[in-house]
């Protein structure tokens, strides 16, 4: 399994750290509209120290028109033409659709996670989007059930995705690295623990990464893994919601386990994925988080430690 100790706190969301084409124009837009704001409110204080002063020193003074009609018309003008412009030159800079042969990445929120496809490999995993660096990547966003909002904040602005429509959002990152997302419209009572990561490649590992994540899950190799895996199986168990190797019951939803031991975090970036932390997921979901649809797994001590022993094989 692939430790990922203090993986949670280490992708840290950074709108003010762009690493990407399109987050960068935003970071510029809001750069511009902070130096405005601040001279603008540099401006109308020392018109209103003047104002005051002007008062105290003749109580009958008559507001200046030249004042009222450059600080109060002219001004705001000037200034909210500025931004007009800039955004619109932003949203100009902001690709909306990625060139032919890009990688496309379907996306889908589900309350309170993220089902990550990748149709032209037949690739399913959940909560993780792997790209290749420095090239733009398609990501498909809608969703299963309310209105989610997809935001990656070092690389790119945040888009809905909603139950009844597809709407498309282009990623790119300059470099290789590790960048933390989040649902951004709340969606319910675990809405800020919907996290994602998205984690760019140099382009040989990102073609071996989807290269193993299209294999099928990995066979038991002893007696504890066997036995895990019965049970996960077993009636009214895991595969009930979750998946392997596209095998589910009719439950709700949840992510596909196939490969569920190469990813960095549970629970939807909630937690790291490592076997203490996996140990208090599955003995009491709701504690970790409340209200979401996995209900605590009621194991005896032998078939967790089994269960356990099955999962983080499956890397």
């Amino acid at each position: 399994m692939h430790r990922a100790v203090g993986i949670v706190a280490a992708a840290v969301m950074g709108s003010l750290d762009p690493r990407g084409p399109a987050a960068r124009a935003i970071d510029d837009l809001w750069v511009l509209m902070l130096v405005l704001g601040v001279a603008t409110f540099a401006i109308f204080a020392v018109l209103l120290v003047l104002g005051v002063r002007r008062r105290a020193v003749d109580a009958d003074a008559q507001p200046s028109t030249r004042m009222i009609v450059w600080g109060g018309i002219v001004l705001p003008v000037v200034v909210v033409g500025a931004v007009f412009v800039a955004t619109l030159d932003t949203m100009a800079d902001t690709p909306t659709s990625a060139p032919d042969g890009a990688v496309t990445v379907e996306v889908t929120g589900h309350q309170f996670w993220w089902e990550v496809r990748y149709p032209d490999a037949g690739v399913v995993t959940a909560n993780e989007i792997h790209i290749p660096a420095g090239q733009q990547v398609a990501v498909e966003l809608t969703s299963a059930d309310v209105v989610h909002s997809f935001w990656v904040p070092q690389l790119t602005g945040k888009l809905d995705a909603l139950p009844d429509r597809t709407h498309t959002l282009v990623l790119e990152a300059d470099e290789p690295g590790e960048y933390r997302g989040a649902c951004a419209e709340f969606c319910g009572i675990q809405h800020a623990n919907m996290g994602l990561l998205v984690i760019a490649h140099d382009q040989p590992d990102f073609d071996a990464w989807l290269a193993g994540q299209a294999e099928p899950a990995t066979a038991p190799a002893d007696e504890l893994t066997a036995r895990g895996r019965d049970v996960v199986a077993g009636p009214g168990n895991c595969m009930e919601c979750h998946a392997i190797d596209g095998a589910r019951g009719d439950g709700p939803p949840a992510p596909d386990l196939t490969h569920f031991a190469s990813r960095r975090t549970i629970a939807a970036a909630t937690l790291p994925n490592t076997p203490d932390d996996l140990a208090r997921w599955l003995e009491d979901p709701q504690h970790v988080k409340p209200g979401a649809l996995m209900e605590p797994s009621g194991l005896d001590a032998a078939d967790l430690e089994a269960v356990l022993a099955y999962l983080e094989s499956l890397g």
